[in-house]
């Protein structure tokens, strides 16, 4: 094998690192990963830097162990790589590279008071789990560590630095740190910004502060000798690989889902869920619902994040399975998955008055503070299994219907199309469904949707070298998706009802979510 012709990916995801490895005809030909889960101390949703570091390692370490068994050797060198990981929160360092405060993930809804002041100054929506709303919370909160900031980052760009010694982040990436212009900062907006803070006593140049940004394409240094160690402690990765731009989960799935031209879209669904629409036209207004964010190369897209999707559901999957096991009938996860999915079919299209909330964090998009997993049904009607499982999954996607309709009825902005991946979509043809129903769009499912970002990371590295001067939407069409075999689902209209009537009773019960 040679692998100068191959290209890794790798993401750190929520619950999972994953790698993944590339020929050249962009197939996957081996994978690893390393399960890991955030954790919730002194009110702040985090990973440490040993969680971050040994998970990495252990991630590559899975890689490595597959290629020897595949290929009799191991993985010393690649043809390029890249570094993808849960986008927004903040990383903030001193000038010894000491990190100054645990890691603040995209999870936390801590930064209200900047979201707020930011959004309005700006007539921009700024987040809340963007890295300009964590640094300038911390700032108004006079926080210890603010005193020392020598540079802030995300955990893609955080290690990144860590492989190459370059604090250098893709476009898609920064976009979740501060609105970008023109494939730069906002000029306008980062003047505004470095007034606020120096209103608060904050007086460092704040393009010193946040990463530089580069293009999909770009070259962002090589593997450094001390990187390859940090990647490959045993020695077996060789230093001298080429890296393309760090970016966010939202870039790498835009890749992963063929979505970079206008009017195209997709969703990813693991244990948040987004979506990501290519816009044709400026929206007329700012919204506190949608993130105007960028393509790995720069286009505007409007995107619906949402912090919950998988993880409720993920959990009544196990109680069924716990269930099963205590009656004599243990059942292997996968099929557990597949039974339940399937078994949904048979509910109503409006789950029969169930309706189900799976936040178990705070959502910004719904106004809901805190997380509070809530289930309801209607008095005085039969409830099933199907209806109950129907309703879990409607509630995966519920809310990201409820920001996608402020961009359908409010702007009137159309798309052709959405391509949907990860895990939510792995039993075939169900959360597709309810998705295309949802959005009132035709959704397709490609066969790369389980291996999702890793390979998006890992295709964005071999546009680095493979590019032969393509645009980034042309490249994918002709290199990467020309044979690609992808499922349709077109919206059915009594499908499209059915969500509909889900969604009025879901939304005239959200106050009572909004109590906790």
């Amino acid at each position: 094998m040679e692998f100068k012709n191959t290209f890794l990916g790798i993401e750190l995801g929520s619950t999972r690192i994953k790698a993944v490895l590339i020929d050249d005809s962009m197939n996957p030909i081996a994978s690893g990963e390393h399960t890991w889960e955030n954790r919730l101390e002194n009110g702040v949703w985090t990973y440490t830097l040993d969680d971050i570091h040994t998970g990495i390692a252990s991630c590559f370490s899975s890689l490595n162990e597959d290629v020897k068994e595949k290929f009799g050797t191991p993985l010393i060198t690649v043809g390029a790589m890249g570094i993808s990981a849960m986008m927004h929160g903040l990383m903030a360092f001193d000038e010894n590279d000491r990190l100054l405060t645990p890691f603040r993930t995209w999870r936390n809804t801590m930064t209200a008071r900047a979201s707020e002041e930011l959004s309005r100054e700006f007539n921009f929506n700024i987040p809340q789990r963007w890295t300009s709303a964590h640094l300038y919370q911390a700032v108004l909160d006079n926080e210890e560590f603010v005193k020392e900031i020598s540079y802030v980052t995300t955990l893609a760009g955080y290690i990144h630095y860590r492989l190459t010694g370059e604090k250098t982040v893709g476009v898609g990436e920064a976009s979740g740190i501060f609105p970008i212009n023109n494939g730069e900062y906002d000029r306008d907006m980062i003047n505004k910004y470095s007034a606020l803070l120096k209103s608060q006593g904050f007086n460092k140049d704040i393009y010193t502060v946040f990463p530089k940004i580069a293009m999909a394409g770009d070259n962002c240094g090589q593997l450094t000798p001390e990187g390859a160690r940090f990647l490959s402690p045993e020695g077996i990765l060789q230093p001298g690989i080429p890296l393309c731009p760090p970016e966010g989960d939202a870039g790498t799935g835009m890749v992963a889902a063929n979505a970079v031209r206008e009017k195209t879209g997709n969703v990813s669904a693991g244990t948040s869920i987004f979506s990501m629409l290519v816009l044709d036209k400026n929206l007329s207004a700012a919204y506190p619902e949608i993130d105007m964010v960028t393509t790995p190369d720069g286009s505007p897209v409007a995107m619906v994040h949402c912090n919950n999707c998988c993880n409720e559901l993920d959990n009544w999957v196990r109680l069924f399975g716990e269930f099963a096991a205590l009656t004599g009938n243990k059942i292997d996860t996968s099929q557990l998955y597949k039974t339940l999915y399937e078994n949904s079919l048979n509910a109503d299209d409006d789950c029969n008055g169930v309706i189900a909330y799976n936040y178990l964090s705070g959502e910004p998009v719904t106004g809901c503070e805190r997380g509070r997993p809530l289930y309801m049904r209607t008095p005085g009607k039969n409830i099933s299994l199907a209806d109950f499982f129907k309703a879990q999954l409607y509630s995966s996607m519920a809310t990201l219907k409820y920001g996608m309709d402020i961009l359908f009825i409010n702007e009137k902005v159309t798309a052709e199309g959405f391509t949907a991946h990860g895990g939510l979509f792995k039993v075939e043809g169900v959360a597709q469904k309810y998705l295309a129903n949802a959005l009132d769009t035709p959704v397709s499912v490609m066969n790369t949707a389980g291996e999702g970002g890793a390979w998006g990371m890992a295709v964005l590295a071999s546009y680095l070298v493979l590019k032969n001067e393509l645009s980034l939407a042309d490249f994918l069409d002709k290199r990467v998706f020309a044979g690609m075999e992808k499922k349709t689902v077109i919206p059915d209209t009594k499908g499209v009802e059915g969500f509909k009537k889900y969604m009025e009773d879901y939304i005239k019960n959200l106050p009572i979510e909004r109590t906790f």
